[in-house]
């Protein structure tokens, strides 16, 4: 399993702490030391969509002036600007098994990943 993040973000610390609290093995990519590939992106945004993808919820988002985000309409422009700045990008990114999840979920966390350990 690898959970993608920004170690000082809210939400990666309730997900890796739900993780620890059950025994979840994981990798930690941190996106703004070893940073976000145009493909990884492009791979998460083919799963679920480059809308779930950008973080329109988060202060950087919020910091953009209003015409910025309005040029941010299709997966090309968000691609781009998740490459930029890549603490748009919804966290904790999670890959598991050949499958994705975006956002901090516990319930979900606990149907998906705690089976794997047996739980």
């Amino acid at each position: 399993m690898k959970v993608y993040g920004i170690p000082n973000c809210n939400t990666i610390k309730k997900a890796k702490d739900w993780l620890k609290e059950n025994n979840v093995e994981y990798e930690f990519h941190d996106f703004k030391k070893e940073g976000i590939t145009k493909e990884k992106l492009k791979e998460w945004s083919k799963t679920s969509g480059w809308e779930k993808l950008l973080n329109k919820k988060g202060t950087t988002w919020r910091a953009l002036p209003a015409d910025e985000q309005q040029k941010i309409t299709n997966e090309r422009s968000a691609i781009k600007l998740m490459l930029e700045k890549p603490s748009i990008i919804k966290r904790p990114v999670i890959e598991n098994d050949g499958k994705l999840w975006i956002g901090y979920d516990e319930i979900q966390y606990a149907e998906n990943f705690k089976k794997k350990q047996g739980g």
